[in-house]
């Protein structure tokens, strides 16, 4: 296996064992490294090994030295001639740096997801990346120009990575290493006020109050030598001296808000619009609540509004939010306010069980949240007003950048936006996007050729930046011969920006190789919004080493782009282009089965490991060229849950649309259960009624019933009681009619559920005998364990505790039988409510026995309340010390988890005072 590695000095590595490379040979590398995939011609790399000392005989000592670097590579493909040029072609994880990377952002994404356990991992992800550095990149060739970009960029990304790593660490509670990692970034960068911060708040949580008041202090001292006032930090060494901040036994996260940042990232290759960019600060500058950027397809809205966002992100100290609402997606459903809201309240650390069920109430949360805040709102590909009216936010301090290709005059009549349109780029701006990409010094060359090529395409970016990519990709090629090549194409429609780009599109498809081009018309089945390489596999029926170099192919020519590590997009114009490509394509509808086949057996595979417990759903097998991935643990499942979750949403339309009904009832009882657990209680109901609607096509009245039961439970999320109860008496009829007596009891004990959330206990208890009845009939062991349980439950809410205490028992004795842990911490739960009236000792011993078990699943909300209650009742039998003991456990999980009982816990500690 090969590995190279620039963290350090510059190293490669042939199945474990170093080889040696020459000085030159490591300049060498280095420069294909800095230029991943571009083939570099041979003069340009003389220029950057030899400059001004070149001999003669340069370019046959390069020949030699790439001989030698093909030989240490140990592949004849890693290190490709093109023409007179090289190509490095080796897989990204086998640079360090690209891992390093990677593993940053999975990192990062899985600390933002808002669970411990998985923050717990990005904590240890960001920790592994770390590892890789083993002293300053590149540092055998550091000080050559054409690694300093790179050096600067990596170094930068090793400095986000230590804050972020420290900020997971003390989010965690884990301060003392939070304070290891922040003492060295300090030494690395001194005047960096915000690391000093973070530094001085973690010595404060591990009680070292002097040394995080000197770190204030010298902070402050080195600023004001550079004439640098840093208000914050003086601020924070006061609180610190005055003993002021947040009790260092609760998170500091925790008692404060969220900053998100969304942004994608900054957009090296965005050029020109100088004029517009000004405009448009001037706007924000002025106090203007809401910027609409409009333009036609094509014309670069989302790069010019993402540098918009990062040029006047430091007037936003509170965070930025960024969504794309899917307004213009032509095989996709546009995003709903309801969507986007939902995932701003995650992103601005609401736990699942705070957000509210309606969507008025969730944006008013939303707008609570941002109120005396300052905070930039981007929402990219907007189709009309009602799509963005819910998301504005309203508070004086911040701003909204709304981004779509109509003028939408209600939000500039309504909202008070004010519109900035783009048109197209002028000559000398369209010859700058080229030379971003292939250099000045080849467009020099050739000015007429540009000039061609930039009348073909119209000045429009998009058709100018795929010219781009082909002409980068091909550095063999003159700028003349491809400006022939557009010579005689159909053209554009109009010089207006609504030009017809298939010419270009088709222009650049005709260069691909089979492979390649094959994937792209089958992209356009794929459900969107975006693909990983295992979601392309199963589109193409290829393994994934396979169709990995057809999706770098794809990029390389700029028809898709790798948004973040590993996932990929195309525009939405590419995408209604993908779809007339392959429209008549014969081998479509089984590219569409294939990759509904990957999100269907894969979403089985991460539910199982969700909800091990629950009775397993068959399905047939995956179609040949599938394979679904496999997760190691939990973590790995939710985390994939959550980076899926828009497409699998999507892909319930696309089984509808395709009359693959079989797929559709079965993925929305997969998706069912983590959006259940994350609360997306919404498309919860979106997905139970598409299932419901694809099993009474597909005639399957077992499978309508169950997704009748499943939009059932959505809606008493949602506490819209009358739907819950209309579902579920259809899901009860069915099941009769099937002679389901399983079924039945499930949905006997979920209408007892209903009940007891209206208050009805008396109701509850009697559906819940029904369903032990059934399970017994039905000899479902788990069933009737966890029913008795219900049973004995309402025992208890009506007073007969020693009936509940019967059921309870005897529900415990079947769960610890099944080995069903999380069945039994409910059980032990239920014992200690009701033995709280009849033997205190007795109940302290069961919510000790729950607490146990809910520690052991990680399941910190329940931890959280049954700590309360066993404190409750240590403060009962007048055990002060340990109830204050329970409750201060209790109070810090609760507020961790934002839980409205934290007041409650609070009260109680000031009470027992």
């Amino acid at each position: 296996m090969l590995r190279i590695n620039v963290l350090g000095p510059v190293q490669v590595e042939r199945d474990d064992r170093p080889v040696r490379l020459g000085p030159k040979q490591v300049e060498l590398l280095a420069i294909l490294l800095v230029e991943p995939g571009a083939a570099i011609p041979a003069t340009r790399i003389v220029d950057l090994m030899w400059g001004d000392e070149r001999s003669p005989g340069a370019r046959a000592t390069l020949r030699s030295h790439v001989s030698h670097l093909r030989q240490a590579l140990g592949a004849e493909r890693a290190l490709i001639t093109v023409g007179t040029a090289y190509r490095l072609d080796v897989p990204p994880d086998a640079v360090d740096a690209y891992r390093f990377e990677r593993w940053c952002a999975d990192g990062r994404r899985l600390v933002a997801a808002g669970e411990p356990d998985l923050a717990e991992r990005g904590a240890a992800l960001l920790a592994d990346a770390l590892a890789l550095w083993r002293g300053p990149a590149f540092a055998d060739v550091a000080d050559r120009p054409f690694v300093l970009p790179t050096v600067a960029r990596l170094d930068a990304a090793r400095r986000a990575a230590r804050r972020d790593h420290a900020a997971a660490l003390s989010a965690l509670g884990r301060h003392a290493e939070a304070v290891a990692q922040l003492a060295g970034a300090v030494v690395d960068d001194p005047y960096d006020e915000g690391v000093r911060r973070m530094l001085a708040v973690a010595l404060y949580a591990e009680r070292r109050v002097d040394e995080a008041a000197e770190v204030c202090r010298d902070g402050l001292v080195l600023l004001r030598e550079r004439g640098l006032d840093a208000p914050e930090l003086e601020e924070l060494q006061r609180d610190i001296l005055h003993r002021r901040l947040p009790s260092p036994r609760r998170s500091a996260d925790s008692a404060k808000p969220v900053r998100p940042c969304l942004l994608p990232p900054d957009p090296p290759q965005f050029v020109g619009r100088a004029a517009e960019l000004r405009a448009a600060r001037r706007l924000l500058a002025d106090g203007t609540a809401t910027v609409l950027v409009s333009g036609a397809a094509g014309v670069g809205k989302t790069l010019f509004a993402t540098r918009l966002a990062h040029t006047v992100r430091d007037d936003f100290p509170h965070g930025q939010l960024y969504v794309t609402m899917r307004g213009f997606d032509p095989t996709g459903v546009p995003m709903t306010a309801g969507e986007a809201v939902r995932g701003f309240l995650d992103a601005l650390g609401v736990p699942p069980e705070r957000v509210p069920a309606t969507l008025d109430a969730q944006v008013g949360l939303y707008r609570s949240l941002l109120a005396d805040r300052r905070v930039l709102v981007v929402l990219d590909n907007v189709r009309d007003a009602e799509q963005a009216r819910p998301l504005l936010p309203g508070a004086p301090g911040c701003a909204t950048v709304v981004v779509s290709r109509n003028q939408l005059p209600g939000l500039v009549v309504a909202e008070g936006a004010r519109p900035l349109r783009l048109d197209l780029l002028d000559e000398g701006e369209s010859r700058d996007l080229i030379a971003r990409r292939v250099g000045a010094a080849r467009l020099a060359g050739e000015p007429a050729a540009v000039a061609r090529i930039v009348e073909s395409c119209g000045r429009l970016p998009l058709a100018l930046a795929i010219v781009a990519a082909r002409a980068a990709t091909h550095p063999e090629f003159t700028l003349d011969a491809l400006a022939g090549e557009l010579r005689g194409l159909d053209g554009f429609a109009g010089g207006d920006g609504s030009a017809d780009v298939r010419a270009v599109f088709s222009w650049s498809y005709r260069s691909l190789g089979p492979p390649a081009a094959r994937l792209f018309r089958l992209l356009a089945a794929h459900p969107g919004p975006d693909l990983t390489v295992a979601a392309a596999a199963a589109l193409a029926g290829t393994p994934a080493d396979q169709v990995r170099p057809a999706l770098r192919d794809l990029a390389a020519a700029h028809l898709v782009v790798e948004h973040t590590p590993g996932r990929y997009a195309l525009h939405d114009l590419l995408r209604a282009y993908a779809d007339e490509l392959g429209r008549d394509d014969g081998e479509r509808p089984a590219a569409v089965r294939r990759v509904l086949d990957h999100y269907l057996h894969t979403a089985l595979a991460a539910d199982a490991l969700l909800w091990p417990h629950r009775d397993p759903l068959s399905a047939p097998p995956p179609a040949e060229g599938v394979t679904p991935q496999v997760f190691a643990d939990r973590d790995d499942a939710l985390a994939w849950f959550t980076a899926e979750h828009a497409v699998l949403l999507a892909g319930l339309e696309q089984a509808a649309r395709a009359g693959l009904d079989g797929h559709g009832w079965r993925l929305a009882w997969a998706v069912t259960n983590f959006l259940a657990r994350r609360g997306h209680w919404s498309d919860w109901v979106r997905a139970g009624l598409a299932g419901v609607a694809a099993a009474a096509r597909n005639g399957d009245r077992a499978a309508e019933a169950e997704a009748h039961r499943i939009v059932g439970g959505a809606y008493v999320r949602l506490r819209e009681f009358d739907e819950a109860r209309g579902h579920y008496r259809q899901a009860l009829d069915l099941f009769a009619g099937l002679g389901d007596p399983v079924g039945e009891g499930f949905t006997c004990r979920s209408l007892g559920w209903l009940c007891e959330q209206e208050g009805d206990v008396g109701a509850a208890l009697r559906h819940d005998q029904r369903a032990l009845e059934l399970f017994r009939r039905a000899g479902h062991e788990r069933g009737e364990a966890n029913t008795l349980n219900s049973v004995g439950w309402c025992h208890a809410l009506l007073g007969d505790h020693e009936q509940a205490i019967i059921h309870c028992r005897r529900s415990l004795a079947l769960l610890e039988r099944l080995g069903d842990p999380v069945g039994m911490a409910g059980a032990w739960d239920s014992l200690g409510y009701a033995y709280r009236h009849l033997d205190l000792r007795a109940a302290i011993a069961c919510y000790r026995q729950a607490l146990t078990l809910y520690r052991q699943l990680g399941d910190r909300l329940n931890e959280g309340l049954t700590l309360r209650h066993l404190g409750e009742t240590e403060h009962a039998v007048g055990d002060v010390d340990a109830a204050r003991r329970s409750w201060r456990q209790a109070l810090d999980i609760l507020t961790e988890v934002e839980h409205p009982d934290a007041e409650r816990v609070r009260a109680l500690l000031d009470t027992a005072a």
